[in-house]
């Protein structure tokens, strides 16, 4: 009886364990969709900016602003590859070993 339980109970988390990566998974897909939405006000300013219709103070903020959403944009994409890959491994028939550690990327 004691096995079964343990069997149930590894199925429950196993299930708990997708539904909070699917949401994962969702609210990852939905804040690269409002970053890409923010690179098109950017690109929009940027392209402003070189017509010269935009002050000097006010395109350097931008140009630091789109710095910064670079490197949002990279952590996103890291977080993205190691959502995949903990999914990808972790439910593979046989596999209970915790995953690989995400691999060093440099930009």
């Amino acid at each position: 009886m004691a096995e079964k339980e343990v069997i149930d109970a590894l199925i429950q988390n196993n299930l708990e364990l997708q539904k909070k990566s699917a949401e994962l998974i969702d609210s990852i897909s939905k804040l690269t969709l409002r970053v890409k939405h923010l690179l098109d006000v950017f690109e929009t300013a940027a392209r402003a900016i070189e017509k010269g219709e935009v002050e000097e103070p006010l395109a350097r903020q931008l140009e630091a602003l789109l710095e910064q959403n670079k490197t949002i944009a990279r952590g996103l994409l890291l977080l993205e590859r190691y959502v995949r890959d903990k999914t990808t491994i972790g439910f593979q028939p046989g596999n209970f070993q915790s995953s690989k550690p995400l691999p060093k990327t440099e930009f």
